[in-house]
Protein backbone atom coordinates (compact mmCIF):
# COMPACT_ATOMS: atom_id res chain seq x y z
CA UNK A 1 0.00 0.00 0.00
CA UNK A 2 1.16 3.32 -0.80
CA UNK A 3 -0.32 6.92 0.55
CA UNK A 4 0.60 10.22 -0.95
CA UNK A 5 -0.15 13.40 1.18
CA UNK A 6 -1.81 15.25 -1.33
CA UNK A 7 -1.86 18.20 0.79
CA UNK A 8 -1.10 18.83 4.64
CA UNK A 9 -2.13 22.38 5.67
CA UNK A 10 -5.05 23.51 7.58
CA UNK A 11 -7.94 25.09 6.49
CA UNK A 12 -6.00 28.47 5.68
CA UNK A 13 -3.26 26.74 3.78
CA UNK A 14 0.61 27.69 4.70
CA UNK A 15 1.08 31.01 4.37
CA UNK A 16 -2.02 32.49 4.83
CA UNK A 17 -3.22 35.15 2.71
CA UNK A 18 -2.02 38.31 3.46
CA UNK A 19 1.42 39.15 4.85
CA UNK A 20 3.50 42.78 5.01
CA UNK A 21 4.29 42.26 1.09
CA UNK A 22 0.93 40.68 -0.08
CA UNK A 23 3.15 37.27 -0.39
CA UNK A 24 1.70 35.55 2.22
CA UNK A 25 1.75 35.86 6.31
CA UNK A 26 3.95 32.44 7.39
CA UNK A 27 3.29 33.04 10.64
CA UNK A 28 6.41 30.44 12.68
CA UNK A 29 7.17 29.02 9.15
CA UNK A 30 10.45 29.71 7.38
CA UNK A 31 8.95 31.07 4.50
CA UNK A 32 12.29 29.33 2.56
CA UNK A 33 11.63 26.06 3.55
CA UNK A 34 9.79 24.53 0.45
CA UNK A 35 8.10 22.18 3.08
CA UNK A 36 6.00 24.95 4.92
CA UNK A 37 4.50 25.54 1.59
CA UNK A 38 0.86 23.74 2.54
CA UNK A 39 -1.94 23.42 0.43
CA UNK A 40 -5.28 21.95 1.78
CA UNK A 41 -5.65 18.54 3.75
CA UNK A 42 -5.93 15.39 1.68
CA UNK A 43 -4.74 12.31 0.57
CA UNK A 44 -4.22 9.28 -2.06
CA UNK A 45 -4.38 5.48 -1.12
CA UNK A 46 -3.01 3.54 -3.42
CA UNK A 47 -3.73 -0.24 -3.51
CA UNK A 48 -1.24 -2.79 -3.88
CA UNK A 49 -2.92 -3.59 -7.23
CA UNK A 50 -3.01 -0.64 -7.99
CA UNK A 51 -6.73 0.99 -7.58
CA UNK A 52 -7.01 4.40 -5.82
CA UNK A 53 -9.08 6.31 -3.26
CA UNK A 54 -8.97 9.47 -3.01
CA UNK A 55 -9.40 11.21 0.48
CA UNK A 56 -11.05 14.87 0.26
CA UNK A 57 -11.64 17.00 -2.26
CA UNK A 58 -9.13 20.04 -1.22
CA UNK A 59 -9.54 23.52 -3.15
CA UNK A 60 -6.33 22.47 -4.64
CA UNK A 61 -7.04 19.12 -6.05
CA UNK A 62 -5.83 19.77 -9.22
CA UNK A 63 -2.75 21.29 -8.95
CA UNK A 64 -2.28 18.57 -6.28
CA UNK A 65 -2.71 15.57 -8.32
CA UNK A 66 -0.55 17.19 -10.96
CA UNK A 67 1.93 17.91 -8.76
CA UNK A 68 1.83 14.18 -7.38
CA UNK A 69 1.51 12.66 -10.40
CA UNK A 70 -1.25 10.98 -9.75
CA UNK A 71 -2.82 9.87 -13.32
CA UNK A 72 -6.13 8.51 -11.72
CA UNK A 73 -8.72 7.75 -9.27
CA UNK A 74 -11.23 4.74 -9.02
CA UNK A 75 -13.31 5.85 -5.72
CA UNK A 76 -13.67 9.23 -3.17
CA UNK A 77 -14.57 9.13 0.57
CA UNK A 78 -15.33 12.57 2.10
CA UNK A 79 -14.32 12.86 6.20
CA UNK A 80 -16.77 15.79 6.38
CA UNK A 81 -18.64 18.19 4.70
CA UNK A 82 -16.18 21.88 5.62
CA UNK A 83 -15.19 23.98 2.77
CA UNK A 84 -11.72 22.93 2.77
CA UNK A 85 -12.27 19.54 2.48
CA UNK A 86 -15.18 19.26 -0.41
CA UNK A 87 -14.21 22.36 -2.73
CA UNK A 88 -12.01 21.12 -5.09
CA UNK A 89 -15.19 18.67 -6.02
CA UNK A 90 -15.65 20.38 -9.64
CA UNK A 91 -12.32 18.76 -10.67
CA UNK A 92 -13.76 15.21 -10.41
CA UNK A 93 -15.15 15.79 -13.84
CA UNK A 94 -11.87 15.23 -15.56
CA UNK A 95 -11.56 12.19 -13.43
CA UNK A 96 -14.87 10.98 -14.36
CA UNK A 97 -13.40 11.55 -18.07
CA UNK A 98 -10.30 9.22 -16.88
CA UNK A 99 -12.17 6.43 -15.30
CA UNK A 100 -15.00 6.72 -18.14
CA UNK A 101 -17.87 6.29 -15.51
CA UNK A 102 -19.33 8.02 -12.77
CA UNK A 103 -17.18 7.72 -9.42
CA UNK A 104 -18.17 5.94 -6.31
CA UNK A 105 -18.19 8.71 -3.56
CA UNK A 106 -18.47 7.50 0.80
CA UNK A 107 -19.65 9.38 3.39
CA UNK A 108 -21.87 9.71 6.40
CA UNK A 109 -25.57 10.54 5.67
CA UNK A 110 -25.12 13.92 6.36
CA UNK A 111 -22.52 15.12 4.65
CA UNK A 112 -24.05 13.46 1.35
CA UNK A 113 -27.00 15.89 1.73
CA UNK A 114 -24.55 18.94 2.65
CA UNK A 115 -22.82 18.22 -0.63
CA UNK A 116 -26.20 17.64 -2.59
CA UNK A 117 -27.01 20.99 -1.18
CA UNK A 118 -24.06 22.69 -2.24
CA UNK A 119 -22.96 20.99 -5.73
CA UNK A 120 -26.35 19.80 -6.45
CA UNK A 121 -25.30 19.10 -10.06
CA UNK A 122 -22.34 16.79 -9.12
CA UNK A 123 -25.55 14.50 -7.75
CA UNK A 124 -28.09 14.48 -10.73
CA UNK A 125 -28.24 11.06 -12.59
CA UNK A 126 -25.57 10.97 -15.44
CA UNK A 127 -27.13 10.60 -18.93
CA UNK A 128 -23.91 8.25 -20.67
CA UNK A 129 -22.66 11.45 -23.06
CA UNK A 130 -19.81 12.27 -21.10
CA UNK A 131 -18.95 14.67 -18.44
CA UNK A 132 -18.95 18.06 -18.55
CA UNK A 133 -19.93 17.98 -14.94
CA UNK A 134 -18.81 16.13 -11.85
CA UNK A 135 -20.86 12.50 -11.75
CA UNK A 136 -20.62 10.75 -8.45
CA UNK A 137 -22.48 7.87 -7.31
CA UNK A 138 -23.12 7.84 -3.44
CA UNK A 139 -22.89 5.33 -0.77
CA UNK A 140 -23.77 6.31 3.08
CA UNK A 141 -21.44 4.85 5.56
CA UNK A 142 -21.72 4.56 9.60
CA UNK A 143 -18.61 4.53 11.63
CA UNK A 144 -17.90 1.03 12.84
CA UNK A 145 -18.40 -0.62 9.45
CA UNK A 146 -15.78 -1.64 7.89
CA UNK A 147 -16.25 -1.57 3.75
CA UNK A 148 -14.85 -2.05 0.72
CA UNK A 149 -13.66 0.50 -1.42
CA UNK A 150 -11.23 0.62 -4.09
CA UNK A 151 -10.21 -3.12 -3.42
CA UNK A 152 -9.13 -2.43 -0.22
CA UNK A 153 -11.11 -3.14 3.34
CA UNK A 154 -11.55 0.39 5.02
CA UNK A 155 -12.75 0.67 8.83
CA UNK A 156 -14.37 3.92 9.73
CA UNK A 157 -14.46 5.60 13.35
CA UNK A 158 -16.23 8.48 14.33
CA UNK A 159 -13.98 11.63 15.44
CA UNK A 160 -14.21 14.85 17.82
CA UNK A 161 -14.17 17.84 15.61
CA UNK A 162 -15.37 20.36 17.89
CA UNK A 163 -18.30 21.39 16.73
CA UNK A 164 -19.07 18.30 14.32
CA UNK A 165 -18.08 14.99 13.90
CA UNK A 166 -15.61 13.74 11.13
CA UNK A 167 -14.74 10.08 9.67
CA UNK A 168 -11.31 8.01 10.57
CA UNK A 169 -10.38 5.22 8.57
CA UNK A 170 -7.87 2.59 8.88
CA UNK A 171 -6.97 0.01 6.45
CA UNK A 172 -4.88 -2.45 7.50
CA UNK A 173 -2.04 -1.25 9.34
CA UNK A 174 -2.51 2.41 8.64
CA UNK A 175 -4.68 4.75 9.60
CA UNK A 176 -5.58 8.55 8.73
CA UNK A 177 -7.14 11.02 11.54
CA UNK A 178 -7.44 14.32 10.09
CA UNK A 179 -9.27 17.40 11.60
CA UNK A 180 -10.11 15.69 15.10
CA UNK A 181 -9.49 17.43 18.47
CA UNK A 182 -10.53 14.39 20.79
CA UNK A 183 -11.02 10.08 20.14
CA UNK A 184 -13.14 8.15 22.14
CA UNK A 185 -12.54 4.95 23.21
CA UNK A 186 -14.22 2.80 20.02
CA UNK A 187 -11.42 5.54 18.42
CA UNK A 188 -9.01 3.67 20.09
CA UNK A 189 -9.79 0.51 20.01
CA UNK A 190 -9.93 1.18 16.36
CA UNK A 191 -6.74 2.50 15.84
CA UNK A 192 -5.38 -0.15 18.27
CA UNK A 193 -1.87 -1.95 16.70
CA UNK A 194 -1.39 0.12 13.87
CA UNK A 195 1.81 0.94 12.21
CA UNK A 196 1.70 4.24 10.46
CA UNK A 197 -0.99 6.96 11.65
CA UNK A 198 -1.21 10.23 9.49
CA UNK A 199 -2.79 12.67 12.26
CA UNK A 200 -4.13 16.34 12.56
CA UNK A 201 -1.69 18.20 14.87
CA UNK A 202 -3.02 22.34 14.34
CA UNK A 203 -0.76 23.74 16.28
CA UNK A 204 2.18 23.56 18.97
CA UNK A 205 0.57 25.35 22.34
CA UNK A 206 -2.71 25.05 24.24
CA UNK A 207 -6.20 23.18 23.22
CA UNK A 208 -7.53 23.91 20.17
CA UNK A 209 -11.61 24.30 19.78
CA UNK A 210 -11.66 21.92 16.95
CA UNK A 211 -8.28 20.37 16.18
CA UNK A 212 -5.73 18.69 18.58
CA UNK A 213 -2.80 20.43 19.21
CA UNK A 214 0.60 18.97 19.46
CA UNK A 215 0.78 17.98 23.47
CA UNK A 216 -2.49 16.42 22.70
CA UNK A 217 -1.29 14.32 19.91
CA UNK A 218 1.48 12.97 21.22
CA UNK A 219 0.22 11.73 23.79
CA UNK A 220 -2.23 9.79 21.43
CA UNK A 221 1.05 8.30 20.14
CA UNK A 222 2.37 7.55 23.75
CA UNK A 223 -1.02 5.41 24.06
CA UNK A 224 -1.11 3.96 20.58
CA UNK A 225 2.64 3.60 19.94
CA UNK A 226 2.32 3.28 15.91
CA UNK A 227 5.96 2.94 14.55
CA UNK A 228 5.64 5.90 12.17
CA UNK A 229 3.09 8.64 13.17
CA UNK A 230 2.98 11.59 10.39
CA UNK A 231 1.94 15.12 11.58
CA UNK A 232 -0.89 16.74 8.86
CA UNK A 233 -3.30 19.74 8.29
CA UNK A 234 -1.07 21.64 10.45
CA UNK A 235 -1.51 25.54 10.53
CA UNK A 236 1.46 28.49 10.58
CA UNK A 237 2.92 27.98 13.73
CA UNK A 238 4.45 24.40 12.82
CA UNK A 239 7.49 25.33 11.65
CA UNK A 240 9.08 21.95 9.66
CA UNK A 241 12.98 22.57 10.47
CA UNK A 242 11.37 22.96 14.14
CA UNK A 243 9.14 20.08 14.43
CA UNK A 244 12.04 17.77 13.09
CA UNK A 245 14.43 19.01 15.59
CA UNK A 246 11.93 18.83 18.43
CA UNK A 247 9.62 15.94 17.87
CA UNK A 248 10.43 12.25 19.43
CA UNK A 249 11.58 9.34 17.71
CA UNK A 250 8.63 8.13 15.32
CA UNK A 251 6.74 11.40 14.99
CA UNK A 252 7.67 13.75 12.10
CA UNK A 253 5.81 16.62 10.42
CA UNK A 254 4.21 16.04 7.24
CA UNK A 255 4.99 17.63 3.95
CA UNK A 256 2.90 18.67 0.43
CA UNK A 257 3.76 15.56 -1.96
CA UNK A 258 5.28 12.89 0.93
CA UNK A 259 4.72 9.45 -0.17
CA UNK A 260 4.07 6.65 2.94
CA UNK A 261 4.67 3.06 1.59
CA UNK A 262 3.66 0.68 3.83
Amino acid sequence: MRIVVLGCGASAGVPLIGGPDGHGDWGACDPSEPRNRRTRAGIIIEARAGQRLLIDTPPELRSQLLACAIPRVDAILFTHAHADHITGLDDVRILNRIAGRPLPAYAEESVLVELARRFDYVFQPWDGRGFLRPVLETRAVVPGETIRIAGMDVRLFDQDHGFTRTLGLRIGGFAYSTDVRDLDEAAFTALAGIDTWIVGCFQRPGPHATHAHLEKVLGWVTRLAPRRTVLTHMGSDMDWAWLVRNLPAGVEPGYDGLVVSL
